[in-house]
């Protein structure tokens, strides 16, 4: 199976602050694969090598077998999860056909009088009832779920027929029921698609049962895998230079504790985010973005 992303000995940067350096990596054509690591670690300045729209430092990148920015027209891209206010009246449907025409003057010709307006009128349904999205695509974008919302711009992304979908944690904001079926349609997706999915993610428990790999970034590095043989105890000790503990529940959750904070390797910006479990925090122990996390302990 060729790639679809492979990193050699490559280094990130921003403003002259190293992000992580000497990652090497590869993704295969058709995974399903997750990014975590805590705030601050370079997940977000990864998607932005992977569009071509940040230079490496140093090593090599190749994206669906050539240079980054050369690849960008095959790549389709969801950005941080954007809000619609309740009062926005563009329909479903129109939001996804701006993936296909939201770049150019004036509107489409109506489907009857143009041969192209009424292919891309066929694509705009096929990608929506691709997503499951027909029931409520002609209502206004405003007045849907996040779940529902979600599915739409998921389906602007894969109208032009990419071959690899970056998701920048799209799953935020999404209640559980919604991260469990905004996971399991990717995974759908990437089986009958052939499409290869790139998806960064602050909790990996709600997805951890859809996924191939795993790349995780921490203390300037980063690593990957499958889930469970990165996410251990072992790597994530030596990842982050410090002693981590990983603690699977019954249910089968993965908890990291013992993680310091992110801080001093530039790039993505911000603090971690928290989820109590008072079983694994013991006391409230720091713990890392990407998985279930327990509570820091207080300050000041």
């Amino acid at each position: 199976m060729s790639e679809a992303i492979a990193l050699s000995g490559a280094a990130a940067s921003r403003g002259g602050a190293p992000v992580w350096s000497g990652v090497d990596l590869s993704i295969a054509r058709g995974e399903f694969v997750a990014v975590l690591g805590p705030n601050g670690a370079g997940k977000s300045t990864f998607l932005d090598i992977v569009l071509g729209l940040l230079p490496a430092s140093a090593g090599r990148v190749s994206v669906l077998g050539e240079a980054p920015r050369g690849a960008r027209g095959r790549i389709g891209y969801l950005p941080q999860r954007r809000s619609f206010d309740a009062s926005t009246r563009v329909r479903g449907i129109d939001v996804v056909r701006l993936g296909l025409d939201g770049a150019r003057w004036g509107l489409p010709l109506p489907a009857a009088l143009s041969a192209s307006s009424r292919a891309a009128a066929a694509k705009v349904d096929e990608v929506i009832e691709l997503v499951g999205a027909a029931a409520y695509a002609d209502r206004p974008i405003g007045t849907l779920s996040g779940g529902e919302q979600q599915r739409l711009l998921i389906a602007q992304a894969l109208v032009r027929d990419p071959q690899m979908l970056l998701l920048d944690e799209p799953l935020d904001s999404l209640d559980l029921p919604n991260q469990a079926a905004v996971a399991a349609l990717v995974q759908r997706i990437c089986r009958t698609q052939g499409v290869t999915v790139v998806l960064v993610a602050h909790d990996v428990n709600p997805i951890l049962g859809y996924l191939d790999r795993v790349v995780y970034f921490a203390g300037g590095r980063g690593v990957e895998g499958a889930p469970r043989e990165v996410i251990r105890a072992d790597v994530l000790s030596e990842l982050y230079g410090s002693p981590i503990e990983v603690v699977e529940t019954k249910s089968g959750r993965l908890i990291v504790v013992g993680t310091p904070d992110a801080g001093g390797h530039g790039g993505d910006c911000g603090g971690h985010d928290h989820a109590s479990d008072a079983g694994a925090a013991q006391g409230g122990r720091a713990a890392a973005d990407g998985l279930t996390v327990a509570e820091r302990e207080p300050t000041g």
